[in-house]
């Protein structure tokens, strides 16, 4: 009995809440990541999960079994790639999904800098909106904005993602620009779709806080979209600044409202607690968050100006 392999399966079960799930990104059949659990039920004399036609959870003895399974499981694998890679020539695929909004003209040169420094990492990169589940998407790493779907996972902030509302001269020559967020109710308004709040705005100028319900005519889930069709003079949108920035500062788009402060959102690493020893990952985290700093480039610019403000 290969008591690493049976307790690999054992935890990814556990993290995917599914067999055949397990199965598929370990690269065996369904019957083997049984077959396994099982021999390591028999070794412990105990049920590790309850299972259902529907459903696959881990039973109190498994709760109390996992962690110290994972623990090991990363540690092997960590040890195993630290051994292989003591010179640093880190090797393998890392798997990333990110945000469309970051990947766009920021993650890139980035991404440049580091395949030349570890050239022998392949990067599979997903680029979309979702707020995914890394370990049940077989993701090595996702880079998202929002709150993660499961448990068992490890958030790394990377940076504060800032938004404005903006629009373009053009439109701000052809309709007076909104000095109180009430009056967003009256302009075309274009919006992003995937806020957790969904159409509940919240400003705050001192201790003023204004609650507002925001329809906008047009509602996307792409921010690249959103800030084009500001930019051809169609109405005001919200935009983060990673996204607006350049258009800020070159004029193309105007700031409104600065008075009035808009929540931030923590932008992160989201990866499995296996992982967290992985030193890919790590190498890959480490350098992104050293090579942005405490106040990204495209928000450093926008600070030195005056259109964002601390």
């Amino acid at each position: 009995m290969d008591r690493l392999l049976i307790m690999e399966a054992f935890v990814r079960v556990a993290q995917t809440g599914s067999f055949a799930k397990a199965a598929e990104q370990l690269g065996v059949t369904r019957s083997v990541i049984t077959h396994r659990v099982q021999q390591l039920e028999t070794f412990i004399n105990s049920p590790l999960f309850h299972r259902s036609t529907r459903h696959v959870r881990l039973s109190d003895i498994g709760e109390a079994y996992f962690q110290e399974c994972a623990d090991m499981v990363a540690g092997f694998h960590g040890l195993t790639e630290k051994m292989r890679n003591q010179r640093s020539n880190l090797t393998g695929q890392l798997r990333v999904q990110v945000l469309q909004g970051f990947a766009i003209d920021h993650l890139g040169p980035m991404l440049a800098e580091f395949t030349a420094m570890y050239p022998e990492i392949e990067f599979d990169v997903v680029v979309n909106d979702r707020v995914v589940d890394p370990i049940e998407e077989g993701f090595d790493i996702a880079f998202q904005m929002f709150p993660p779907l499961a448990e068992r996972l490890v958030v790394r902030k990377l940076f504060n993602v800032h938004r404005l509302f903006c629009a373009s001269p053009a439109y701000l020559r052809e309709h007076d620009a909104p000095e109180h967020p009430q009056q967003l109710k009256n302009h075309r308004i274009a919006l992003y779709g995937g806020y957790p709040s969904r159409n509940r705005w919240q400003f705050t100028w001192g201790e003023e806080c204004i609650d507002l319900t925001l329809h906008g005519q047009v509602r996307s889930s792409s921010v690249h979209l959103l800030r084009d069709y500001a930019l051809s003079g169609a109405g005001i949108t919200c935009l983060p600044t990673l996204i607006a920035s350049n258009e800020l500062l070159t004029g193309r788009l105007v700031p409104i409202l600065l008075n009035y402060r808009l929540s931030s959102f923590d932008f992160a690493a989201v990866y499995p607690e296996t992982q967290r020893r992985a030193l890919k990952v790590r190498t890959l985290i480490d350098f992104l968050i050293a090579r942005i700093g405490d106040a990204p480039e495209w928000d450093q610019a926008l600070l030195d100006r005056g259109i964002l403000r601390h």
